[in-house]
């Protein structure tokens, strides 16, 4: 990484006296990368990132964190453009075990250290947690501690309000189509964080570290007591579908209006996340619960 002189340093020191942490960042190391969920964790600290992949589709799913216009667009995670990763000069990549066979391409670029947040039998958020105060402790950003503490302690809030509730357990899905959807285990972020704030995930089959899918939409008569939890992005016409399908109004959890229709998240997220996920739900049981 490079290094910084010290009256760059002083500069800094003084301006941190005055400016917000979103103005700051710019005094920080130059920072990209391919992963979404290494993404949304550095915007969330207010990383100085002049580089990341599949922006628009990222501010559609993820929603937030904000990524600022002046981030370059790398194109595709799958097929990033090398090249223009060399114009947006970052000083350090991360990458993550999802992207590994990119690293040789970038290292004559800059620096590339590879951080993993979801791994077969590993906790993502215990990751996610290690990750983000690991990159804030190198980057010298002190909101990565305050984004690992805010989190804890509203996910501690929110199991005490949801200890009031119905007690009924939580199916978290994402529609593929209308007969089918993907399903969030208590190995994925969605998974952790119902388990965090006291609530029972209704999914107890297998997972591969995140979703299960496909599974058939008539696997959900087996949970009548569940709350169904949509998570977007859904197909538009799988949508359409189901509000006239038999079989889908038949279910207890539609009679009874127990479907929870939340914002788009990043299914693959770190911890902003899982904040959001938190939020998002908490809102929408307690509006249900008690309107």
């Amino acid at each position: 990484m490079a290094s910084f002189s010290r009256r760059r340093f002083l500069a800094g020191a003084a301006a941190t006296l005055s400016a917000p942490a979103l103005l700051r960042a710019a005094d920080s190391p130059r920072v990209a990368t391919l992963d979404w969920a290494l993404l949304e964790t550095l915007l969330a600290i207010s990383a100085n990132v002049v580089a990341g992949t599949e922006l628009r589709q990222f501010r559609k799913v993820a929603v937030t964190p904000v990524v600022p216009g002046g981030v370059t667009d790398l194109g595709l995670r799958g097929t990033p453009n090398f090249e223009v990763l060399r114009f947006a000069r970052p000083e350090l990549i991360l990458n993550s075990n999802f992207y590994a066979w990119a690293d040789a391409r970038m290292q004559p670029i800059a620096p590339v250290e590879s951080h993993a947040i979801y791994r077969p039998g590993e906790s993502p958020y215990a990751l996610a947690e290690q990750t983000t105060l690991a990159i804030g402790e190198q980057l010298q950003l002190a909101a990565a501690r305050q984004l690992t503490e805010k989190l804890s302690t509203k996910l501690e809030r929110y199991k005490t309000a949801f200890a009031g509730g119905d007690g009924r357990p939580v199916i978290p899905i994402n529609l593929g189509d209308a007969r089918h959807f993907r399903v969030f285990g208590s190995d994925s972020m969605f998974g952790e964080v119902l388990k965090r704030v006291g609530l029972t995930n209704a999914w107890q089959g297998a997972t591969s570290y995140s979703a299960a899918a496909p599974v058939g939409i008539e696997t959900l008569a087996s949970m009548p007591d569940a709350w169904i939890v949509m998570i977007p992005p859904h197909p538009a016409d799988a949508i359409e579908e189901l509000s006239t399908s038999a079989f889908w109004n038949a279910l207890p959890a539609v009679r009874e209006k127990r479907v929870l229709t939340l914002g788009s998240i990043n299914p693959y997220g770190a911890l902003p996340a899982a904040m959001r996920f938190a939020d998002l739900l908490q809102e929408g049981l307690d509006d249900a619960w008690n309107g």
